[in-house]
């Protein structure tokens, strides 16, 4: 046996026997949840972020994600099976090390991975042989190969030799309470049939189900075709909604009466755009790694014109009902924007489209505030740093009674919802919160 086959059987015995040290980069949504899930499993896991708050959070036993309970995040610490640093020299520590940093788009909606290539270039100054380093944030198939083990070959060592690389995307849906990190089946792959194994070998030891893909640019590219699916289902039923709004007909009436087919169709519901960390911005990685190969990709991108002029359809909408309603002009009206977060019950807004909603309102003149139960003020954010510090409104009767018109742009539960249709003159409902409750109310307009 080679010296490199026997550091690889090392550490396949030592993540079997959960002896293998574990080290997460990132400790946000899917970051914190996979540590959490691994500390459980019986590894010892160290965390690794840039924000200070977060390791303030996490001494204290205080969990910032909604899918991690403070609870368990206060065992594993106490236990010792988890601790997080800012200290990313420590990177030497880990057997194992899950790379879940954000993929954004740059301004012009192309893949910016500088996130991904600063993180390879820390885990560069400490790499050695043995070390298995996957990859979980979403990308275009190549990523792995192309970008990471470039980056982490200056070390000298060498990729499926000396250390191991795979790539394993995250299937985390924030807010959906029927499924957590350890019982979503995992997509594994590995740069080559040593680093397959090990990664199939670290999941199958953390999650329930593990699913083996021939390479790292199909398990990529997985990923992808997961959310270009909901996309392109989304930008036509909100392409529907527009047309079918012309013609009279209800889209969600439609689409209530086509789900009871038992086969041959999924049911998508319309919006106000799209939101999330994940299908407003992977199919642009997958249209922009395409033009490499000379090869469109119009329906893809179609899909992302309709969705991204949904926003614009939504003010449009206010506008037409605030004059032909109240007699009144948009820009001499004070609006309300019911939730800011990107989908109800959770406090992200990454993309959210009540922000775009929130600039158009702006920029056509209207006085705009907005309220949501999860999310007291606007953060910074790359591209609509001027709405920060803006605060929620109260959810009061005095209140919501000085606004001319409301925008139900997430349907968060524990909203009183008849209130509003009491108290404010016009509202427009994107989610058909009201159908859905079964609110009847005249001055409630579908967009």
């Amino acid at each position: 046996m080679s010296v490199q086959q026997e550091k690889a059987a090392q550490l396949l015995a030592a993540i079997e026997a959960k002896q293998a040290r574990v080290g997460i980069i990132g400790l946000g949504y899917v970051g914190l949840p996979l540590a959490m899930t691994a500390a459980r499993a019986g590894f010892t896991v160290l965390g690794f972020d840039i924000d200070p708050g977060k390791m303030a959070d996490i001494e204290a036993g205080r969990s910032y994600i909604d899918a991690v309970p403070h609870a368990v995040l206060a065992a594993e610490h106490a236990a010792g099976r988890f601790s997080a640093t800012t200290d990313f020299a420590r990177l030497g520590e880990c057997d194992v090390i899950a790379i879940c940093v954000p993929t954004p788009l740059t301004r012009h909606r192309e893949p910016d991975l500088s996130y991904v290539s600063n993180t390879c270039r820390q885990i560069l100054g400490t790499l050695r042989q043995g070390q298995l380093i996957v990859l979980e944030s979403t990308t275009y198939p190549g990523t792995t190969e192309e970008v990471m083990k470039p980056i982490l070959e200056e070390s000298g060592l060498v990729g499926g030799t000396d250390f191991y690389l795979g790539y394993s995307p995250e299937r985390e849906d924030p807010g959906n309470r029927d499924f957590e990190t350890s019982t979503i089946p995992k997509i594994v792959a590995g740069d080559g049939e040593a680093a397959a194994a090990l990664v199939a070998a670290f999941y199958g030891a953390v999650v329930k189900t593990v699913v083996p893909v021939s390479s790292t640019r199909t398990a990529e590219a997985v990923k992808l075709t997961e959310n270009v699916f909901r996309a392109v289902n989304i930008a036509l039923v909100n392409e529907l909604k527009i047309v079918y709004e012309k013609m009279g007909i209800d889209i969600w009436e439609v689409v209530a009466a086509a789900k009871t087919k038992p086969f041959g169709y999924m049911p998508f519901y319309p919006g106000p755009g799209l939101g999330g960390h994940c299908i407003p911005i992977d199919p642009f990685y997958l249209t922009w790694k395409s033009r490499e190969y000379d090869q469109p990709t119009r329906f893809i991108e179609l899909a992302g014109e309709i969705n991204t002029a949904m926003p614009r359809h939504v003010v449009d909408r206010l506008a037409e009902a605030l004059d032909r309603s109240l007699g009144k002009a948009l820009s001499r009206s004070r609006v309300l924007i019911l939730g800011l977060a990107y989908k109800k019950n959770v406090p992200d807004i990454r993309e959210s489209p009540s922000l775009k909603l929130m600039e158009l309102l702006i920029e056509r003149g209207a006085d705009v505030a907005y309220h949501d139960p999860f999310i007291e003020e606007v953060p910074r954010t790359r591209e609509y740093g001027h709405l920060k510090g803006r605060r929620s409104v109260p959810f009061t009767a005095e209140e919501l009674a000085g606004f001319d018109a409301a925008i139900v742009a997430t349907d968060h539960d524990g909203v009183d919802y008849a209130k509003i249709a009491e108290l404010v003159p016009l509202v427009i409902d994107t989610r058909n919160t009201y159908g859905f409750r079964g609110i009847t109310a005249e001055n409630v307009v579908k967009a």
